[in-house]
């Protein structure tokens, strides 16, 4: 959701190697660790995907938005002229992971992450925050959309600055060297900025919730809060309590659903309950007989990305941990037997004619216009049985997706994975799995995205190497503000 977190209207995994650390320890069902065979695959894999990384940094140290693949594989990658401070999170976690999986030296290492820390040290920041576009090739805050000549006015996005930070902070707790200038270039950054806090008297223009973002020509925000508890804009929410600068209610203040009578995808089951003196709707949606918290718009990196980092399923297995399971579960089935695809795993991609457009499972959104599964838009009519699978044309299933389910469901994952390869050659040597697929007509997409290629980087460092990645965010004040609202977390589920 990056691409135009400020457009969105309700929005923008923690993978272990084995199951029975990630998986919830209610779950009835517990699929084996993939044996070793399937581990060097995940290597391989993994080395490949880095690679496209590699592929998107320009010389200053910053990754593109995407790569362009020549179909012919006669010309390089192609970077584009646009990145965002979602893009450079991913770039400095990739590169740890990639030191920790044993690509990269201690040297070469800190090389790429001072190199990148230099250029995120000479960007325009405003209100402490970084902007939501810039040029990766000078470091300069775009002011017009390449290839269009389409103003783009500066805007800070919450959710965007959050991955950013997430970034930094990782690379920072990697390499001592680089912790003091990042300290430095973290001081102002005060998530209440975007904050509006709660009042009892008038809970719709006070909510206790982040703005999506605020343009900064006029210093307007955007109308709209992000309001779903089970979007990614929530590692925004968890970075601000971390470190103070938002108060612990405001978990309270989100929704694990709206509320019975609002217009929401289904009518929600759940019941009201007082959680630290603030009233809280326990809230949850059923899927094929499976319960869940649902997402703005029913995708996988709402719900999973997050959990790529922090570690919703350890510390609230019963409540985060099962949600995320059967999140998990829904993207297998709506692709398997809902929409008849034959393959599965619904998230914002890239479009495999062209373009940019969210995906997801619509039935387990919470926007009653969310997110299909197709680019022929079939949704599910609320309160009413999914169409038949003849409606589900034009299916688009994406990698990254896949990837974030490894902890979960990783047989499954594995076995989707290799028919995507196989099946329409949406692996590329040296590079890893291009962006998405039309599963009906076997079109590729011929570009790879930082953010989804990030989020693939980051599931399988976690697979291959449980805890690379979470340092920063299992210490501090993630285990003293942030964990003791995820283990009073009650979906009711």
């Amino acid at each position: 959701m990056h691409r135009r977190t400020f457009l969105s209207a309700g929005t923008a995994a923690a993978a272990t190697a084995a199951l029975s650390a990630a998986a919830p320890a209610s779950a009835t069902t517990r699929a084996p660790r993939p044996g070793a065979a399937d581990q060097r695959l995940l290597m391989g894999w993994f080395r490949d995907t880095y690679r496209s990384i590699e592929a998107m940094t320009t010389g200053l140290g910053l990754p593109a938005d995407t790569i362009e693949l020549d179909p012919a594989g006669r010309r390089p990658p192609r970077p584009s002229e646009n990145t965002s401070p979602t893009n450079i999170g991913c770039g400095l976690w990739s590169a740890v992971a990639a030191h920790g999986l044993g690509l990269l030296s201690a040297g070469q290492l800190h090389a790429r992450l001072d190199r990148t820390v230099g250029a995120v040290e000479g960007l325009h920041r405003e209100h402490g925050f970084w902007l939501n576009w810039y040029d990766p090739h000078t470091g300069e805050v775009l002011t017009e959309w390449p290839g269009t000549g389409e103003p783009v006015r500066p805007f800070l996005s919450s959710v965007d600055n959050a991955w950013l930070v997430a970034g930094l902070r990782i690379a920072a707790h990697t390499d001592p060297l680089l912790r003091p200038r990042v300290e430095r270039l973290l001081a102002d950054a005060d998530w209440s900025y975007f904050y509006t806090p709660y009042r009892a008297d008038d809970p719709v223009g006070h909510p206790g919730q982040l703005r999506g973002g605020v343009w900064t020509d006029t210093e307007e925000p955007t109308a709209h809060h992000y309001g779903a508890l089970n979007t990614e804009p929530r590692m925004a929410s968890y970075l601000g309590i971390a470190d103070g600068s938002l108060p612990g209610e405001h978990y309270w203040h989100l929704f694990r659903t709206l509320e019975p009578g609002n217009g929401q995808e289904q009518t929600p089951l759940g019941s009201w309950a007082t959680v630290d003196g603030f009233p809280v709707w326990r809230g949850h949606y059923e899927h094929r007989g499976r319960k869940l918290v649902p997402t703005w718009g029913g995708s996988m990196f709402e719900a999973l990305m997050v959990p790529l980092f922090v570690p919703e399923p350890q510390w609230s297995p019963d409540s985060w941990g099962l949600s995320h399971l059967h999140t998990v579960r829904s993207h297998i089935d709506h692709g398997l037997k809902e929409a008849r695809y034959g393959y599965w795993g619904f998230s914002p991609c890239n479009v495999p004619e062209g373009g940019y457009q969210e995906y997801g499972v619509d039935a387990i959104g919470m926007n009653l216009d969310g997110y299909a599964s197709n680019t022929d838009r079939t949704f599910t009519e609320e309160g009413a049985p999914p169409p038949p699978a003849s409606a589900y044309t034009n299916g688009v299933v994406t990698p990254h997706a896949s990837f974030l389910a490894l902890p979960y469901a990783p047989s499954r994952v594995l076995d989707n994975l290799r028919g995507l390869a196989r099946d329409f050659g949406a692996y590329r040597d040296g590079l890893g799995f291009r962006d998405s697929v039309n599963v009906r007509t076997g079109r590729v997409s011929d570009f790879m995205l930082a953010l989804d290629q990030g989020m693939i980087i980051a599931a399988l460092a976690q697979q291959l190497r449980p805890g690379l990645l979470q340092g920063p965010f299992r210490s501090g004040g993630f285990a003293t503000r942030v964990k003791p609202l995820l283990r009073r977390e009650r979906f009711g589920i």
